[in-house]
């Protein structure tokens, strides 16, 4: 029964979740790591934090499903690995899916396993690789009540932006999201949209299927801050925020300040206040 995995992702108070991505290290990328170079230390700190849930790989969620305690956070489990985000990208671009994903989220108590859905330009064979990653682990999380989030992200030419550069443009965005709802996905964990105001067209077009936004890039804390108070206004279900909290001077007070927009219908202005209350 999915909803009682749900229920663990989705704060009672809110119906909302707040999800900090620490996955990064997955994608052999050097620039990923920053922040994430002691993982264990990165773990515990976010655990004292209280997000809802941490995004981990099945080589690290160990890390945070072996800590005692009932109240941590739920484990939201990557379970496909790419080469696509690089500045230069290689030859031959490829997303893979891990081996049995579901009974490996089982086996580590997950509440939500997630995969992408790639946009790239000029690279259909990755899109395809993604679809069929989607359509092979859609049965089993029906057949065995785990909640499917599924990623749909819209890359910007790689000649033109370099790396892991996504493309707001909200009429690439909302065919993808919808794509994504169609595939069978419980949750859309998609991009903001460079106009943030246009988001509420993401929310509609996803209809019953929640979703959480991405952080995207590297911020500074008043636009996160203001971006995340839009977006929730705007109907977004939660956020999956992994450099804008991890890569902070403060991960604890970012994370505090944006759990309080995210449940409590905070302002970035009350937001900020309590970031700096909890400085280090």
């Amino acid at each position: 029964m999915k909803t009682a995995r749900l229920n663990r992702l989705f704060h009672p108070k809110s119906s909302r979740c707040f999800d900090v991505a620490i996955d990064h290290g997955f994608f052999n990328e050097h620039a990923f790591l920053a922040g994430i170079e002691d993982i264990e230390r990165a773990v515990a700190t976010l655990v004292a934090a209280a997000p809802d849930a941490i995004q981990l790989t099945v080589g690290q969620a160990p890390l945070l499903q072996a800590l005692p305690g009932r109240q941590k956070p739920a484990l939201v489990l990557r379970t496909d690995v790419a080469n696509v985000y690089g500045k230069e990208l290689p030859r031959r671009l490829f997303s893979r899916m891990i081996h049995a994903p579901v009974e490996q989220a089982l086996r580590l108590d997950a509440a939500s396993v997630v995969v992408n859905l790639f946009a790239i330009p000029n690279q259909p064979e990755v899109a395809d690789q993604c679809i069929e990653n989607v359509l092979r682990i859609k049965p089993d999380c029906d057949r065995y009540g785990m909640p499917l989030m599924i990623e749909p992200l819209v890359f910007r030419p790689n000649e033109q932006a370099g790396g892991y550069m996504v493309d707001g443009d909200v009429r690439k965005i909302l065919p993808l999201v919808r794509q994504a709802v169609e595939l069978g996905a419980d949750i859309i964990k998609a991009d903001p949209t460079d106009d943030v105001t246009e988001y509420h067209k993401v929310i509609e077009i996803a209809g019953r299927i929640p979703v959480l936004v991405r952080g995207g890039g590297k911020a500074a804390d008043e636009e996160v801050l203001q971006r995340t108070e839009a977006l929730i206004q705007q109907g977004a279900a939660g956020i999956v925020y992994g450099r804008n909290v991890i890569q902070h001077q403060n991960p604890p007070g970012m994370t505090r300040a944006l759990l309080a927009i995210v449940h409590d219908g905070a302002t970035a202005k009350q937001a900020a206040a309590l970031l700096k209350e909890h400085t280090l």
